[in-house]
């Protein structure tokens, strides 16, 4: 453990690893135009396509976890980058579907390259992407991810919103 992580709380630690991750994408992404929002939100819709989606911004921010709003966002400014088309569902005029264009395509799969190289780092310590340390780690992951978060029901107890 480094000495700047002595006596740290998990949830400070977790912080932290969130920023030196957003921080090592946002720079290994830049080169291809790009932000660590933008790439979340590229790679998931391209993961999603490979799996025969074509999510609404709504089903993508709830994938993502991100804000529908900040997707929405994101969608219009990807979208006159040329990387993704945004257009109207038919049976739900008020929902809007997603789909990566050719380029979108092309430059996610470039930036999906240089993160899995990132991840790879990353995980090094732990013994490596395909280590049992590493499946344990996501697998941790995952569960604190699903852990329902409530800021007015903390420790157990009810609190008054303001």
């Amino acid at each position: 453990m480094s000495k700047g992580s002595e006596g740290a709380t998990p949830g400070f630690l977790v912080w932290r690893l969130s920023m030196k991750w957003r921080v090592a994408v946002d720079r290994a992404v830049a080169p291809l135009g790009l932000t660590h929002a933008q790439y979340s939100l590229l790679a998931s819709l391209y993961g999603m396509h490979r799996s025969g989606l074509r999510p609404s911004q709504r089903e993508l921010a709830d994938h993502t976890g991100l804000e529908p709003l900040y997707v929405s966002k994101l969608a219009r400014s990807l979208e006159s980058a040329g990387l993704l088309e945004r257009t109207r569902d038919p049976r739900d005029p008020r929902a809007v579907r997603l789909a990566l264009t050719g380029q979108g395509r092309e430059v996610t799969g470039r930036a999906i390259t240089v993160v899995q190289g990132l991840l790879r780092q990353l995980l090094e310590p732990l013994g490596g992407l395909d280590s049992a340390r590493a499946r344990e780690f996501t697998r941790d992951l995952a569960t604190l991810l699903d852990a329902p978060l409530d800021p007015f029901t903390a420790n157990g107890n009810e609190t008054e919103q303001s």
